[in-house]
């Protein structure tokens, strides 16, 4: 059995500079990091690594410490109904399959991600679709697969089979949250890898539990309205450490593993938006044993 690749999201780590990123990559024994924040913010066409005068010594840097950039995890999103927001989130989009095309970045995750009101689903799944469409036409002579995750309402698979049933580009996928359909839809593994497994591309990673183990700082209404603005499908779950909540972890590693999944294991650790979760120092570390573990088990 070869052994996955293991990355981690920074949203974790949101404050963490392109320096402290690297080097705990490294400490922690990953191969990959999969960017959400740098330096405290999201908009990152804006920061400083990926600007295209800086590429040559970005590249460098990743070539020096041996880590890729698993994923670019941008807040595009397509749920919105005015068309001018969409096509600025299209135009987003592109902007950002370019960086990954001059930065040798495989995988660009997008939204859905939410249905204003329920009678409004075949509105959304067809305005996804045809956006997913158009990003995958741009990206299929870039080496960029841009990856839909199932979050918001994306989290039923019902609804991701849907928009895929639809879509004809060779570089658009699933970027599978292992977690959402699981602990928001009550769907078992198998039932959700038998509707979108075809399509799926990338994984996230995270364990919780139906009981809180921890109390909620004051910090954590601000960091949760943050999530909603940039995500309208956010939904809040009692996050635990990888390993410690009632997560199939294994089950799911194995119907990977079965099915010649061949992609990235990238921890989700919401840090930026639960703020009383543990520090990355102690989440990174835990994931990466705990993952390695689970992964030699007969």
């Amino acid at each position: 059995m070869s052994f996955p690749k293991l990355s981690f999201s920074t949203l974790a780590c949101p404050d963490w500079s392109w320096k402290q990123l690297l080097e705990a990559a490294r400490e922690y024994l990953y191969d990959g990091v999969e960017i959400r924040f740098l330096a405290g913010d999201t908009d990152l066409l804006e920061a400083d690594v990926f600007r295209p005068e800086n590429h040559e010594r970005t590249l460098t840097d990743l070539h020096q410490s041996g880590i890729s950039i698993a994923a670019i995890a941008s807040s595009v999103h397509f749920d919105d109904l005015d068309p001018e927001k969409r096509a600025h989130e299209l135009q987003t989009g592109r902007a950002y399959i370019e960086l990954c095309q001059h930065l040798g970045i495989h995988v660009l995750r997008v939204f859905g991600d939410a249905f204003p009101e329920p009678g409004l689903r075949e509105q959304i799944i067809h305005q996804v679709t045809e956006s997913l469409q158009s990003l995958g036409e741009f990206a299929e002579n870039r080496d960029v697969q841009v990856v839909l995750e199932t979050h918001g309402d994306f989290s039923d698979s019902k609804n991701i089979a849907a928009v895929f049933n639809n879509v004809r580009s060779p570089s658009v996928g699933v970027l599978w949250d292992t977690h959402h359909p699981w602990r928001y839809l009550g769907e078992h593994p198998v039932s959700t890898f038998d509707l979108i497994g075809h399509w799926v591309q990338h994984t996230h990673w995270k364990d919780s539990v139906t009981i809180p183990q921890k109390e909620a700082v004051p910090e954590s209404s601000e960091a949760a309205a943050a999530a909603h603005q940039l995500m309208s499908g956010h939904r809040h779950a009692n996050y635990v450490l990888f390993g410690e909540g009632e997560f199939p972890a294994f089950d799911v590693h194995r119907l990977l593993i079965d099915n010649h999944y061949t992609g990235w294991y990238s921890l989700e650790w919401e840090k930026a938006w639960h703020p009383e979760l543990d520090a990355p120092e102690i989440a990174l570390p835990q994931f990466s044993q705990q993952m390695r573990t689970l992964l030699t088990k007969e």
